[in-house]
């Protein structure tokens, strides 16, 4: 995995080992990356949350009811709280997962379960608007928060990030836009970290890279798309 998404970077050791916090006030902030690069033959899982989401058993069960394999990669800890690990393939075909509603529904499970056992966390992610007991105190403003850049990645293909405000179905709806314009998802990387969303994909027209027009015409059509919301309700 190309290490160009921030992790979160609240400190694990000011969370109780038994996800008690009567000692203190820190709730780290969740972050849930789906990974499509790392490894060719499964989408890769990772969610950090300090170190209070033990084994995350539920989790697995939840994610093989969508009809998918799941095995415990593995676990390790830094600075910014545990990792672990899943890699994902689909049981009807022993395949990564490419179908941008599946890695939607992969990602919503994830945090609506992650929601359900840390409660506490809810008004630190801008799913706990629809999953959570407490909203967000604030909401983020799309036109700040949202940046989008897009680099040559050799001859036959481009990078394109996307941070913007996080919400259901966003992932859906990066890759219809996208996909819209006749340019080609390859793979990429999808990052839920608070209340931003943060994306990384491989793109291409037509087995090239995306030529500097394009890219123009890209990022204005996913900037309109990201902040035409929050227009409309001031236009009418």
């Amino acid at each position: 995995m190309m290490g160009i998404i921030p992790r979160a970077t609240s400190s694990a050791t000011a969370v109780e080992s038994e996800g008690s916090l009567q000692d203190t006030d820190t709730v780290p902030t969740p972050n849930v990356i789906i990974d499509q690069d790392s490894d060719p033959d499964a989408t890769v899982v990772e969610i950090t949350f300090g170190d209070r989401l033990g084994a995350l058993l539920d989790t697995m069960n939840t994610l093989k009811n969508l009809g998918l394999n799941v095995s415990k990669a593995n676990v390790y800890l830094d600075s910014s709280g545990t990792h672990n690990k899943f890699a994902i393939t689909k049981a009807s075909t022993g395949r990564k997962v490419e179908d941008p509603e599946l890695l939607e529904a992969i990602r919503l499970t994830i945090i609506n379960n992650l929601l359900e056992y840390h409660p506490e966390s809810s008004s630190q992610l801008a799913m706990g608007a629809t999953f959570g007991i407490e909203p967000p105190k604030e909401k983020v403003d799309v036109d700040i928060a949202t940046h989008i850049r897009v680099d040559d990645d050799g001859p036959d293909r481009s990078l394109l990030y996307v941070e913007t405000a996080d919400r259901p179905g966003l992932l859906v709806d990066l890759v219809k836009i996208i996909t819209d314009i006749n340019i080609t998802v390859e793979s990429g990387e999808f990052d839920t970290e608070g209340l931003l969303a943060k994306a990384k994909f491989h793109v291409s027209y037509k087995g090239k890279a995306i030529i500097r027009p394009l890219q123009q015409v890209l990022a204005n059509s996913l900037r309109y798309f990201l902040r035409r919301p929050t227009t409309e309700e001031e236009s009418f």
